[in-house]
C-alpha cells in the first residue's frame, strides 16, 4: 500500500466518482475529469504531509478515447496493474468492513476528513466499480460497465516511476522555509517565463524541478542567478499542478509540490550565462493550456498535462539533460542525490531516545496548541507504519510543521546523520513548547483576570441590593448608573475610552444626586455612551448601483463620479476602506453640496452636514471644555452622535469662507488636525477628551474658490475642480431634473402643463447666464407657480372645491366645527384650535385645463429678458479685444477697449490711464502690456511714432466689480496694438493668457470655465497658452464643440492669429500725416471707416 492509501483517502476519491457520476459525464467529456482531479488536488496542499502524488499521474494516460489503449502492450499492462493494484477487492471489503466496527467518534473523523477533500484522486483498485475512473457510476470507464472497458481503464491507473538519477533539474528558489520530503508545499511563480517553462515539463511529463532556499530572507524573484544567492542542498521535487491566477498584466502561477528526496547543487546554469545559446522558444503559457484543455478551457483552470508521457520524458528518464529548458530565461542547477547514512533503529538506543522525545514533545505541543494538534492527528491518521519504525519520516514532518528560523530549518534539511537531524528536530520542537507554554500562560492570566472582575462584579451587585434594602442609596441614581453600564456593555470602547469611563463612573458613584459636580460627570457620561464606539455601517461596493445613484441624482460632475467609483473599486479589492478628504471647488450652483448626499447614497454611508462659513469660535470644531455652562462637544462629535456609525460621510460646507483672526481662535487651524489622514484616527476633542477614531469618516469638502483656503489646510485635500455648466448641459439638467421637481412641489404633477424646451432654451440665453444652475431651477419654479395661479384664476374655485381637498379626518374636524357656535376662548387650548391646520390631500386638476409654455409667452410669466444681446459688442472697433476672466461664479468674457484721449500732433505729450476697478496685479499687466506694445511697435514698425505721442485710456467694462489677476496681458497688448495699428480684431477671437516683458505667454487658471465663457459668448477661436495643452486636452467634447484652439507661447504668434492680413507699409505710414498736424485726413478716415462698418452691418442683416 502507498503512503497514505488508507480508508479515508479512499472514502474521499469514491465521494469524487459519485459527483462525477452525478452530472452524468459522456465519453467524450471524460478528458475534462483530470482537469477536475487537479483542482481537487490543489486542495490537498492544506494538508502538506498527505500522499505522494502518484495518484495525479495515474490519470496521465487517460485522452478523450478510452479504446486508444485497448490493444496497447496488454502483457506490460498486466504486470504494472498486478505492481501498482497489490490489494483485491477482497482486501477491501475485509477493511471497510473493519472500518464499519469502529467507534462513532473515529467514522465521524473519517467524514469529516473525507468532507475536507472531496474531490481527491486517488488510484482505483482493480475492480472497484466505485472509482470510476472516467467519472462514471461505478460500472467502470464510465460506459456500459463491460469487464473489458473497466479492464482498460484498470490498465490506465499506473504509477509512473519517479527517476533516481536527474542530474539537470530547473532551480527554483524559495524564501524562509525549505521543503522537507514527503510534505507537500504549494508556490507562487511570478516570472513568465519561468511559468511557462514548468506548464511546458508539465505537459511534456517531466514535472520536476530542485528547491533550494534563498539565504536572504527577503530576496524575491523566481530566478537563482548566482549559487551563493541559495543554500546547495535542497529537495528534489514534483509538480503535481500548475494553474495561473491573476489578469494577463500580471503574470502569477500557482504550483503545488511535492519534494521526494534530498539532493545537493553541483553547478548552476544561470539565464545569463545560457543566453548565448538560447534558441527561440515557440510555447507559451497561453498554448500550453489550449494544447493541454481544449479550447474551452477558460483563463483559471489547471495548467497540466494527463496524456502519456512523450518521448521526450522517456528519454529523461534515461539520465539525459532537460532539452526542453534550453533557450529559456530559467536557472538550471546540476545536482546530485544524498545519501543518508546507514543506521538501525532497533539496535541504535540514541535514536530510540530522540524519537520517545519527539513524540513526547509533540504531545506536549497539541495540549497547548489545537492547530498543532490537528497537524499531528492528521499525520498519525495518515501514516501506514509506526513513528518510530521510521525516524525519518518523523524527523521532516518536526521539521516541516515547526515554526522556526530559516536557517535552523535548513540545517535539519542538510544533516544526514539520522541522529543529528532528530536532534535539530527536537531543538525547534522544543521552541514550539516553549511558545505554546508562553501562550497559555498568557491566556490563563487574561481568564483570571476576567474571573475577578466577574467575582467583583458579583459583590458589587450584591451590595448594591444591600444598601437599597437599607434605603442608603436610591433607585434613580442605581438606575442610571446601570443604564450607562447597560449602554457601555454594547460598545466596543477601546481600552482609554473604557478606562475613562470606569474611572468617572467611580467618581459618579461617590456624588451627590442635587450638586452641580453630577450633573456635569452625567451629562459627560451621556455623551461618551451615545457615541458608535465600533459600530459601522456596511458598505456598499456595487460599482453598476453607485453609478446608477449618481447619474440618478445628478448630470455631469464626470471627475467627481469617477473619484467615487475609484474609492468604492479601491475598497472592493482591499476588502476595507479608509476615509478620504474630499475637495470640490466650483461656482455656485452646480451641485457640489448636493452631490454629497449622493455619494453617501452610494456608498451606503449615513451623511451630516454643517457649514463653516463665516464660523469664528474653535470651540465649533473642537468643542468646549467641560469646566463651562452648557459646555459641548464640537460638531465631528455631535455628527458621529447623530449618525450612530463610524463611517458616516460628512460634509463640510463653504470652507473658504471660514472666519479668520478671532479672538476665539482660528477654526482653520482647528481643521488641520481633523482633516488630516495621519492624525485624525486620534482626534481629542476638548470635551471629551478621549481620542475618537475618524480614519474611517469620509470627509467631503465645498468651496468656490481655492485661492482663499489656507494652504496647510488645502495641501490635506483632495480638490476636484467643477466647471460651469454649457447650454447642453444646462438643458438636459432642467429637462430631467428641474422641471420635474419644479412642476411637483406646484401641485401640477398630474395636470397638463407643459414647459416646452424652446422656452428653456430662452431662460438659459436671456434670464440665466450664471455658471451654476440655481438661477435657472428659482426662473423654472417661479413659471409653474404662475401657471398654477394661472389655472386656479382661469378654471374658478367652483371647480376645485375645498371640501374635496379635506381627508376623511379633516371633514369630521369641520363637521364638529360647524356645530360647535360657542365663541373660542381666549386660552392657548383656544388658539391651538383655532391655528391648527385641517389634514388635507391634493387637488386633482380638470383634464380639460391645458397650458403651454414657450419661447413666444416665456415673458407672461418671467417677465422681460435681462439680456437682451448674446455679447456687449456685435462688431469690435479698434481698440477693442475680447479677453476672458474667471471668477467665483464661474467664467465670463472681459472685453479690454483703448482709446485716445486727444488728437495725434507732434507736440502732443504720450501716456496711459486705467480704469475699471483694477487692483494691483491688473495694473501691473497693464503697464507690462503698454511697454510691451511699444516695443513691438518699435521694433517691427520703426516709422509708426503712435506710442510717441499719443495718450491711451484703457478700460475695463462692469466698473463695480472688482478685477485683477495676470491672464488679461495679452488682451491688453492685443488691444492697445489694435488701437496703433488702426485695425480691428476679428469679433469671434477670445484670447487669455498672461504676458512677459519679452513676450512670453505663460500658464493661466481656469481654462474650462473661460472656454465656457467663450462659448456663451459666440467666439469661434479661443487663444490660450500653450503650457495650458493639457487642461484643454482634458474638455469634454461638448465644451469645445464649435471651438477652435489655438494654443500659443510667444505673442509673436497672438499677432499672427489676430493680425492675419496686415499691411507693414500702410501700417508704418499710418500716423504720420497726423503727427504733421493736419486733422482732416483722420476725419475723413473716421468717416470712411463709419460707413464700411454700416455696409457691413447691412450685408449681416441680409
Amino acid at each position: 500500500m502507498l503512503h497514505g492509501q488508507n480508508l479515508p483517502w479512499r472514502a474521499a476519491f469514491r465521494q469524487a466518482a459519485r459527483s462525477t457520476s452525478r452530472a452524468a459525464v459522456s465519453r467524450a467529456s471524460s478528458r475534462f475529469l483530470p482537469a477536475q482531479c487537479s483542482a481537487a488536488f490543489v486542495a490537498r496542499s492544506l494538508h502538506p504531509y498527505l500522499s505522494p502524488p502518484s495518484a495525479l499521474y495515474a490519470y496521465r494516460s487517460f485522452s478523450m478515447s478510452l479504446s486508444r489503449h485497448k490493444d496497447k502492450d496488454k502483457d506490460k499492462d498486466k504486470d504494472k496493474d498486478s505492481k501498482s493494484q497489490p490489494e483485491s477487492l477482497e482486501e477491501v471489503a475485509d477493511e471497510e468492513s473493519a472500518d464499519s466496527k469502529k467507534p462513532k467518534e473515529q467514522e465521524r473523523a473519517e467524514e469529516l476528513e473525507g468532507k475536507s477533500n472531496p474531490s481527491e484522486p486517488l488510484p482505483s483498485r482493480a475492480g472497484s466499480g466505485r472509482s470510476s475512473a472516467a467519472g462514471g457510476d461505478g460500472a467502470g470507464a464510465g460506459s456500459d460497465g463491460s469487464g473489458k472497458k473497466r479492464k482498460s481503464a484498470e490498465r490506465s491507473l499506473v504509477k509512473p516511476s519517479i527517476p533516481d538519477v536527474y542530474p539537470q533539474v530547473m532551480a527554483i528558489p524559495l524564501v524562509k522555509r525549505p521543503l522537507f520530503p514527503g510534505f507537500y508545499k504549494a508556490i507562487t511563480i511570478k516570472d513568465r517565463e519561468v511559468g511557462q517553462a514548468i506548464a511546458d515539463m508539465v505537459k511534456r511529463g517531466q514535472p520536476y524541478i530542485g528547491a533550494f532556499m534563498f539565504k536572504d530572507d527577503a530576496a524575491d524573484k523566481d530566478v537563482i542567478h548566482d549559487p551563493s544567492e541559495v543554500y546547495d542542498v535542497g529537495t528534489f521535487c514534483q509538480v503535481t499542478s500548475a494553474f495561473p491566477v491573476g489578469a494577463d498584466d500580471n503574470f502569477a502561477m500557482t504550483c503545488v509540490l511535492y519534494p521526494h528526496r534530498r539532493i545537493k547543487m553541483t553547478g548552476l546554469t544561470s539565464p545569463k550565462a545560457e543566453k548565448e545559446e538560447a534558441s527561440v522558444v515557440e510555447s507559451t503559457l497561453g498554448e500550453t493550456a489550449v494544447n493541454d484543455t481544449g479550447a474551452s478551457q477558460s483563463k483559471g483552470d489547471v495548467v497540466a498535462s494527463f496524456e502519456e508521457p512523450s518521448d521526450d520524458a522517456k528519454a529523461l528518464q534515461d539520465n539525459q539533460v532537460p532539452t526542453i529548458l534550453k533557450g529559456r530565461k530559467v536557472s538550471i542547477a546540476d545536482v546530485e542525490n544524498m545519501v543518508e547514512e546507514p543506521f538501525d533503529v532497533k539496535t541504535n538506543k540514541t535514536i530510540q531516545v530522540l524519537v520517545n522525545e519527539i513524540v513526547n514533545t509533540f504531545k506536549g505541543v497539541a495540549l497547548l496548541n489545537p492547530l498543532f494538534r490537528d497537524h499531528v492527528s492528521t499525520f498519525s491518521v495518515h501514516t501506514t507504519m509506526n513513528v518510530g519504525e521510521d525516524p525519518v519520516k518523523l524527523a521532516d514532518f518536526a521539521a516541516a510543521v515547526a515554526q522556526a528560523e530559516s536557517h535552523e530549518l535548513q540545517s535539519a534539511l542538510e544533516e544526514m546523520d539520522i541522529e543529528k537531524r532528530l536532534s535539530k528536530a527536537l531543538e525547534v520542537l522544543k521552541k514550539e513548547l516553549i511558545s505554546a507554554e508562553l501562550q497559555k500562560k498568557v491566556s490563563d492570566d487574561v481568564n483570571a483576570r476576567v474571573t475577578k472582575k466577574h467575582r467583583e462584579y458579583m459583590l458589587m451587585e450584591q451590595m448594591k441590593g444591600i444598601k437599597r434594602e437599607l434605603g442608603i442609596e436610591s433607585d434613580g441614581k442605581d438606575k442610571l448608573i446601570e443604564k450607562f453600564h447597560e449602554k457601555a456593555g454594547k460598545l466596543a470602547m477601546p481600552e482609554a475610552v473604557r478606562k475613562v469611563f470606569e474611572e468617572e463612573m467611580s467618581k459618579l458613584q461617590g456624588l451627590e444626586p442635587n450638586g452641580s459636580e453630577f450633573n456635569v460627570t452625567r451629562n459627560y457620561l451621556d455623551w461618551l455612551t451615545q457615541l458608535p464606539w465600533g459600530l459601522r455601517s456596511a458598505e456598499n461596493f456595487g460599482i453598476k448601483h453607485a453609478r446608477e445613484v449618481l447619474d440618478e441624482d445628478h448630470h455631469g460632475l464626470k471627475d467627481v463620479k469617477d473619484r467615487i467609483l475609484e474609492f468604492i473599486a479601491v475598497g472592493k479589492l482591499r476588502g476595507t476602506v479608509e476615509g478620504k478628504i474630499l475637495c470640490l471647488v466650483g461656482p455656485p450652483g452646480v451641485g457640489k453640496t448636493s452631490i454629497g448626499k449622493s455619494i453617501a447614497r452610494a456608498l451606503n454611508r449615513q451623511y451630516y452636514r454643517f457649514s463653516v462659513g463665516g464660523m469664528y469660535d474653535v470651540a465649533e470644531i473642537k468643542g468646549h471644555r467641560r469646566t463651562y455652562v452648557g459646555a459641548l462637544p464640537g460638531r465631528i462629535i455631535q455628527a458621529l452622535k447623530k449618525c450612530q456609525t463610524e463611517n458616516p460621510l460628512v460634509l463640510i460646507d463653504e470652507v473658504d469662507k471660514i472666519g479668520r483672526n478671532s479672538n476665539h481662535g482660528d477654526p482653520a487651524s482647528a481643521l488641520l488636525e481633523l482633516l488630516d489622514p495621519e492624525q485624525n484616527n486620534s482626534f481629542l476633542d476638548h470635551y471629551l477628551d478621549v481620542p475618537v477614531d475618524l480614519s474611517k469618516v469620509l470627509f467631503v469638502c465645498t468651496a468656490n474658490m481655492d485661492e482663499t483656503i489656507p494652504q496647510p489646510l488645502l495641501d490635506r485635500m483632495e480638490v476636484i475642480r467643477l466647471s460651469g455648466y454649457v447650454s447642453d448641459e444646462k438643458i438636459a439638467i432642467a429637462e430631467k431634473y428641474l422641471s420635474p421637481a419644479a412642476k411637483e412641489m406646484s401641485g401640477l404633477k398630474d395636470a397638463d402643463v407643459i414647459l416646452e424646451s424652446d422656452a428653456i432654451v430662452e431662460l438659459i440665453n436671456k434670464y440665466c447666464r450664471e455658471s451654476g444652475v440655481r438661477n435657472l431651477k428659482k426662473h423654472i419654479e417661479k413659471v409653474y407657480r404662475k401657471s398654477a395661479l394661472k389655472i386656479v384664476t382661469d378654471v374658478g374655485e367652483d371647480a376645485l372645491p375645498e371640501a374635496e381637498a379635506l381627508t376623511e379626518e379633516g371633514k369630521a374636524a369641520q363637521r364638529e366645527a360647524e356645530r360647535d357656535t360657542t365663541d373660542v376662548e381666549e386660552t392657548p387650548q383656544g388658539i391651538e384650535k383655532q391655528t391648527t391646520e385641517k389634514p388635507r390631500v391634493a387637488l386633482k386638476v380638470p383634464d380639460t385645463v391645458h397650458v403651454s409654455i414657450t419661447k413666444d409667452n416665456l415673458k407672461d410669466y418671467v417677465g422681460p429678458p435681462v439680456f437682451t444681446s448674446d455679447r456687449l459688442y456685435d462688431f469690435t472697433p479698434p481698440g477693442v479685444a475680447m479677453g476672458l476672466a474667471w471668477t467665483s461664479m464661474g467664467g465670463s468674457a472681459l472685453y479690454i477697449e483703448s482709446i485716445i484721449q486727444n488728437s495725434l500732433s507732434a507736440s502732443s505729450t504720450p501716456g496711459l490711464e486705467r480704469t475699471g476697478s483694477l487692483r494691483d496685479v491688473m495694473k501691473e499687466s497693464t503697464g507690462v502690456a503698454y511697454s510691451f506694445a511699444k516695443s513691438i511697435l518699435a521694433r517691427e514698425y520703426p516709422k509708426n511714432k503712435f506710442f510717441e505721442h499719443a495718450r491711451i485710456h484703457l478700460h475695463c467694462p462692469e466698473g463695480a466689480t472688482p478685477k485683477d489677476g495676470p491672464s488679461a496681458g495679452i488682451t491688453m497688448a492685443t488691444s492697445m496694438l489694435s488701437l496703433a495699428l488702426d485695425t480691428k480684431i476679428r469679433d469671434d477671437v477670445a484670447m487669455t493668457g498672461e504676458l512677459t516683458l519679452t513676450g512670453k505667454v505663460l500658464r493661466i487658471g481656469g481654462l474650462r470655465e473661460k472656454t465656457v465663457a467663450a462659448r456663451r459668448a459666440g467666439a469661434k477661436t479661443v487663444i490660450f497658452p500653450h503650457d495650458n495643452m493639457s487642461d484643454w486636452l482634458e474638455l469634454p467634447e461638448n465644451i469645445k464643440e464649435g471651438i477652435e484652439g489655438r494654443p500659443v507661447s510667444w505673442y509673436k504668434e497672438v499677432f499672427d492669429i489676430v493680425f492675419p492680413n496686415l499691411d507693414k507699409e500702410y501700417a508704418s505710414k499710418l500716423w504720420e500725416k497726423e503727427l504733421k498736424s493736419k486733422k482732416g485726413d483722420r476725419k475723413k478716415r473716421e468717416q470712411k471707416r463709419k460707413e464700411e462698418d454700416e455696409e457691413e452691418s447691412g450685408e449681416d442683416d441680409d
